[in-house]
């Protein structure tokens, strides 16, 4: 799921955003809510809105994983490369 929604480009710098976004308007709908409402629904908008925040920052650390990550790939011909790169510093090390 990660790496199909950073093939549709989005980016941990847009999730990060959305979970300060989050934040804040968990604060202005709590803020809102309580002047035209009761506390008790007031209270709840808040912390619906709220919950979204942890799961945009957790999205946020995944879709960096997958840009940091994926420049660390590895590929057949660097894998079959440092092997034989490995056994030769290993002869000349005496192991």
């Amino acid at each position: 799921m990660i790496k199909k929604l950073h093939a549709m480009g989005l980016r941990s710098s847009h999730m990060y955003a959305a979970g300060f976004a989050a934040i804040g308007a968990s604060i202005i709908s709590w803020m809102a809510s309580r002047t035209a409402e009761n506390i008790d629904r007031a209270d709840r908008w808040g912390i619906f809105i709220g919950e979204w925040a942890p799961t945009c920052f957790a999205l946020g650390v995944a879709l960096r994983m997958e840009e940091t990550h994926k420049d660390m790939e590895e590929t057949p011909e660097t894998t079959t490369f440092d092997r034989s790169m490995a056994g030769s510093s290993r002869a000349r090390a005496g192991v």
